[in-house]
């Protein structure tokens, strides 16, 4: 039988896809955007050396991932602006009396240690900023020093020992008894807690500009402060369960991990229902924490705890691949 040759002919052309100007440093700038009303409200309450704090933390940063880069002859990724909002992220968890020193080795654990050592930006397998701060209570007296809201009781730039402290209503609270400030006051924050957790107007104002840009969906935020906010409304611990609810969704840290930390790209899920079992399970230990643990506030752990989930909960929800046989499928 006579070999048959067939000739095919190919047609090249470019690839259908789909091109985005989307890239790491837009989406760090418009989180950058998005905290600069609750960095306002900071220096509002807690005088200049708010900024100083938040300036030096986020250079601080950038310095020691521009250091770190270059040392060990890699691309250099400072200029992503993800070291910028680390350091941001750091210094709103931190009273403002926090010394310059303490912060900057917070920087350092959390660029280094943390982010760099693990590969890099998407390569950490929990959050850099928290990371750092956990890290800092190794110096717990300067970590939970607060001063009294107000240009006349700030800390000063360069010493904070005119600084007249207070304490913040998570510390009541803790103990079992309603705060003393009203809900007004917990919600515009003018009251006492770190520098840039206390607006819950400012962070919710940051939260809607970050649903508009698209940069987050909202599937971790509100299944975070739902599970609270259900939690401290089914156990007021003897208080009135409006008011106690609402002190605990506006009075400590919970607005700022929940839309800017739990959100976190590279150390959430990435499946919607393990979006939601996430926000879930940090809401879980955070009133665990804030109830029973030895600490008043519990969202910085709580989220810590959750990041080390996410391999597992990157399972859950996966959806099937197409063309799956049915037995397989229904396993899934």
């Amino acid at each position: 039988m006579a070999q048959m040759k067939y000739f095919y002919e190919l047609t090249i052309s470019s690839s259908p896809h789909a091109h985005s100007s989307t890239t790491t440093q837009t989406i760090m700038r418009d989180v950058l955007i998005a905290l600069v009303p609750a960095l306002i409200m900071s220096v509002v309450f807690f005088g200049f050396r708010a900024l100083m704090v938040t300036v030096v933390s986020a250079a601080a940063c950038v310095f020691f991932e521009w250091g770190y880069r270059k040392l060990m002859k890699l691309d250099n990724t400072a200029w992503d602006l993800s070291a910028v909002v680390t350091g941001v992220l750091l210094a709103f968890v931190c009273p403002v009396t926090i010394p310059y020193w303490t912060i900057i080795l917070g920087d350092l654990f959390a660029i280094v240690l943390v982010k760099q050592l693990f590969g890099g930006i998407g390569k950490n397998f929990v959050n850099p900023a928290l990371a750092g701060r956990a890290f800092m209570f190794s110096w717990p007296v300067l970590m939970s020093t607060w001063v009294k809201v107000g240009f006349s009781n700030a800390a000063g730039l360069i010493s904070t020992a005119d600084a007249v402290t207070a304490a913040t209503p998570l510390a009541a609270m803790h103990q079992g008894q309603m705060c003393s400030e009203s809900i007004w006051d917990l919600f515009i924050g003018n009251v006492g807690g770190c520098l840039g957790e206390t607006s819950a107007l400012a962070l919710l104002i940051g939260f809607a500009y970050l649903l508009f840009r698209k940069v987050i969906n909202a599937r971790i935020p509100v299944a975070y402060i739902a599970t609270v906010a259900v939690l401290a409304f089914l156990f007021p611990l003897g208080n009135d369960r409006i008011a106690w609810m609402a002190a605990q969704v506006f009075g400590g840290g919970l607005m700022l991990g929940a839309i800017f930390m739990a959100t976190d790209y590279v150390t959430s899920p990435v499946t919607k229902l393990g979006q939601i079992i996430f926000g879930i399970g940090c809401g879980v230990i955070t009133i665990l924490i804030r109830y029973f643990g030895g600490y008043s506030e519990g969202v910085s752990y709580a989220i810590l705890i959750m990041n080390c989930c996410v391999v597992l909960l990157d399972k859950v929800g996966r959806p099937v691949k197409f063309g799956a046989p049915k037995k397989e499928a229904a396993k899934k």
